[in-house]
């Protein structure tokens, strides 16, 4: 009887990593090279300046501090909608778990004019707001508002499975030996949904770091005051000023590439430490 090798009906590793390195060369690489080397045909000096004047200053860290404010938000609620939806049976479960796709699907133009009414002086949310004090709609508040909305998703989606997934007999062992529910999330529950959670957080970030549609209705777009990056880039295009929204274009990938970088190293390292434990 013959003992030679049989021929797999799948595709071989060679065929499949050659389509996969074509299709992310053609729709990712590509694009993002050409606007590595644009701006690679600047000078340092010219670089610096473009990125360092005052409006791109004030809107870079408009975009960064709003984005983390996002992301964080993102983080802490996200989590606690994730164990929810993970943990309990209820009535509207499904409805409620629906709703968090929502920013997947909804166009982000439709999102902000959504945002933008509801938040608004007169909107529901924003005039109780107002008559507190607090100016949603055409301020940071409001772009924070909208980053968080755009971002939640991914926090919710990647602690979701999760949680779902997460042994329950170590809770009850924790608390048979008498850990307190504190000591309990602490010990037993955090440590495995850490890198999750850095995913969760770090895609959030990012997300919001290139977001414009639903910020840019929101945003009132008043330079040095609500303007954010993404729609400094569109109007230094709309200007011809390829070489000024390339150079902020590009801070804005190595930010949101070193970000993604550092959180797969440290989930790496984080998950090498769980399993040493």
């Amino acid at each position: 009887m013959s003992h030679g090798h049989t021929r797999s009906a799948l595709p071989g590793f060679g065929l499949t990593l050659g389509m996969t390195w074509t299709w992310l060369g053609v729709l990712v690489l590509a694009p993002l090279s050409a606007l590595v080397l644009k701006t690679l045909s600047l000078t340092w000096e010219r670089f610096w300046h473009l990125t360092l004047e005052p409006r791109a200053l004030a809107a870079m860290g408009l975009t960064f501090g709003a984005s983390l404010a996002a992301g964080l938000l993102n983080a802490v609620f996200g989590t606690l909608l994730a164990w929810v939806l993970a943990r309990y049976r209820f009535p509207g479960r499904a409805l409620l778990d629906a709703l968090v796709d929502i920013p997947f699907a909804l166009p982000t133009a439709v999102a902000g004019i959504a945002l933008t009414a509801v938040y608004s002086a007169h909107g529901w949310l924003g005039r109780p707001l107002e008559a507190a004090g607090i100016h949603a709609a055409y301020s940071p508040l409001g772009i924070v508002i909208a980053l968080t909305f755009v971002g939640l998703p991914f926090v919710v989606r990647t602690l979701q499975p999760v949680l779902e997934e997460a042994d329950r007999d170590m809770e009850e062992a924790a608390a048979t030996l008498g850990a307190t529910r504190g000591q309990t999330i602490w010990r037993v529950l955090l440590p495995p949904l850490v890198p999750a959670l850095l995913t969760g957080f770090g895609l959030s970030f990012a997300r919001a770091i290139g977001e414009y549609g639903s910020v840019v209705f929101i945003s009132g777009n008043m330079p040095m005051k609500t303007e954010i990056a993404p729609l400094l880039i569109m109007t230094k295009l709309e200007q011809f000023d390829y070489t000024g929204a390339t150079a902020i274009a590009v801070v804005l990938l190595g930010t949101s590439f070193a970000l993604l970088l550092g959180i797969n190293v440290t989930q790496k390292f984080l998950r090498r430490r769980l399993g040493e434990v």
